[in-house]
């Protein structure tokens, strides 16, 4: 069950490409997207059907579902350099993480670290702001994200290299 709520993420990233930005499908699918986010995890530990391959196709999930909205985004609005910028620093973070849990452990490790969580709440709410409120509001949160990001992406980084609260 957890699995294909998750994968109800992975059609909603595809779906997603098609759609307008900021379009009622495009929120529709949106939102459809991040409830399945948390609905799955829960599902899985709820009925006792975690598994390694459900961990794994979670962060592919998240992984494709943040690529297309990051991408549809900055095709969507002026993105100014400096967020490029911290994006790209924040994605090289994330890549050098993802190779040393290979590296380390052979499997892609993926915390759920309460800044993990609070930046993908932050990541969420960007796109809606986008679209609904001033700009200023949106730069504001940007900065924030890319905060939290940051410093999300180091925890992971030094979680997965001294093994603190690898599952």
């Amino acid at each position: 069950m957890a699995n294909v709520i998750t994968g109800v993420r992975i059609v909603c990233a595809l779906s997603l490409i098609f759609c307008p930005m900021f379009s009622a499908w495009f929120y529709g699918l949106y939102i459809l997207g991040g409830v399945s986010n948390v609905l799955d995890g829960m599902a899985a530990r709820r009925l006792g059907t975690e598994t390694k391959f459900g961990a794994q196709l979670d962060t592919v999930a998240d992984i494709l579902f943040s690529a297309v909205v990051i991408l549809k985004v900055m095709r969507a609005v002026s993105v100014p350099t400096w967020l490029i910028l911290c994006i790209v620093c924040i994605a090289a973070v994330k890549c050098c993480n993802v190779i040393c849990s290979f590296v380390l452990y052979k499997r892609l490790v993926s915390e759920h670290t309460v800044m993990n969580k609070t930046c993908g709440a932050l990541l969420f709410a960007l796109p809606i702001c986008i679209g609904l409120f001033p700009r200023q509001l949106s730069v504001i949160l940007s900065i924030l994200t890319c905060a939290a990001a940051a410093f999300a992406a180091i925890q992971e980084g030094h979680y997965i290299r001294t093994g603190k609260e690898i599952r």
